[in-house]
């Protein structure tokens, strides 16, 4: 499970004298306090955790110095989160509640004959409450029935309800809006690389990481009862999906065509009824829209996996029982090598990076840079998005952070912590 903290609230619970000042330093520069008077010589680094030793083996490739300018802190969230590998497949226990739960019972293990009994995904605009038993654990996912993200909701929690919703956005809506507690959403494929669209997400949502999910994803061909192999003349699915398969589908010579999710694609031929017409999805969505597996295993690297990332509404308080993850995104200033000088202030101090994503900022996507021959030129300006293995409950931790945003950010976020898996 991932767990994010606050600073409000860390500031005002923690008994650790350092972690006080770090998170104080944080609600300073979110009220607009100024928080440092920055002096142009190089001071000691030993307040933020590092040995004269330790400083001198960067100091002159880095330049490591402290200058006078202007930032600003705006804390996202921090996150603690339990790692599951894909040992044997997961078999649901609970399901949504209204008329699916009726048809997921002991005789609705059989294909389902009515589609419309299927829940409706929310949308945006939909405001219905949640039910007010807490004994479940509601969780919004993008997608259909069967889709992979269903699986990693129940793979987090086993029992929990899970909502199905039309896109990304309105899986995030979903739980600001108090419909749901939880929402499961795909970050990064061992294939396809990152998602974009949901890094953007995390920004324009007031919503904490607390929990991360690794799923391996096994595609199978789904077609109408009876249809064989070589009769497959298109395929439905998502993209990434698609992209996944190439091989398999190259070798039918099968016609490709984008659906919004791997599950939507299957009830699209179960709708349809086309007997010439397949989808790629999970082997629960041909359970579900009662089609027949025409083949297993289809995707092209059997070490196929999706990480997901699990948000909710409030932060958890990380802790040092156990190792954890933390998530940070910031932009830099300009200058030579400001990359290199950030990322040392984590080398520094022997905190491992684990990922980093870059992504070019909306607001101001090109910074204007002098140039003695051509007069200017124009370069993008990033946001960039930074995991790595330590908690913000340790000194360590906090010295990194007050390091890197006096002397190299333009802006800093915490956007979750987490523990590795066991």
């Amino acid at each position: 499970m991932c767990h994010w903290v606050s600073p409000e609230l860390t500031n005002k619970t923690t008994t650790n004298p350092g972690l006080r000042r770090f998170w104080g330093s944080f609600s300073m520069a979110l009220n607009g306090s100024p928080i440092w008077k920055v002096k142009t010589t190089p001071p000691s680094f030993s307040h933020l955790g590092v040995s004269g030793n330790g400083l001198g083996r960067f100091r002159s490739a880095s330049n490591l110095r402290f200058r006078s300018r202007k930032w600003e802190c705006c804390p996202l969230a921090q996150r603690a989160i339990t790692l599951v590998d894909d040992e044997k497949p997961f078999v649901p226990v609970a399901y949504t509640s209204g008329p699916v739960e009726k048809a997921l019972s002991s005789e609705s293990m059989r294909f389902h004959k009515d589609l419309n009994l299927l829940p409706k995904p929310l949308t945006a605009s939909d405001l219905s409450s949640s039910p007010a038993d807490g004994s479940k654990v509601r969780v919004a996912y993008q997608g259909s029935p069967g889709a992979y993200s269903e699986a990693a909701a129940w793979k987090a929690y086993p029992k929990c309800e899970t909502v199905p919703c039309d896109g990304f956005e309105s899986t995030f809506k979903a739980v600001e809006l108090w419909l749901v507690d939880k929402a499961v959403l795909p970050i990064e494929n061992s294939f396809g690389g990152s998602v974009h669209r949901n890094y953007d997400l995390l920004l324009r949502h007031r919503l904490h990481i607390v929990g991360e999910v690794k799923l391996l994803v096994n595609h199978s061909l789904l077609g109408l009862p009876s249809v064989k192999l070589e009769e497959i003349k298109r395929v439905f699915s998502h993209p990434q999906a698609l992209a996944q398969c190439e091989m398999m589908l190259t070798d039918l010579g099968t016609m490709r065509l984008n659906t919004d999710d791997t599950a939507g694609a299957a009830k699209m031929v179960a709708s349809l009824g086309l007997k010439d017409t397949g989808a790629i999805a999970s082997a629960r969505a041909a359970e579900i829209y009662g089609l027949d597996i025409l083949a297993q295993n289809i995707q092209d690297d059997d070490d196929n996996i999706t990480r997901f990332l699990i948000l909710a509404r409030e932060p958890i308080i990380p802790g040092t029982d156990r190792p954890y993850k933390t998530s940070i995104v910031f932009t830099l200033v300009e200058g030579p090598g400001v990359l290199f000088k950030a990322f040392a202030v984590f080398a520094l101090r022997e905190i491992e990076l684990t990922k980093i994503e870059s992504r070019p900022q909306r607001q101001r996507p090109l910074r204007v840079v002098d140039d003695s021959n051509e007069g200017s030129a124009k370069y993008f300006d990033y946001l960039f998005y930074v995991d790595f293995e330590a908690s913000m409950a340790e000194p360590r931790a906090q010295y990194a952070l007050e390091h890197l945003q006096i002397s190299f950010v333009r802006q800093l976020k915490s956007t979750g912590k987490l523990p590795p898996p066991m």
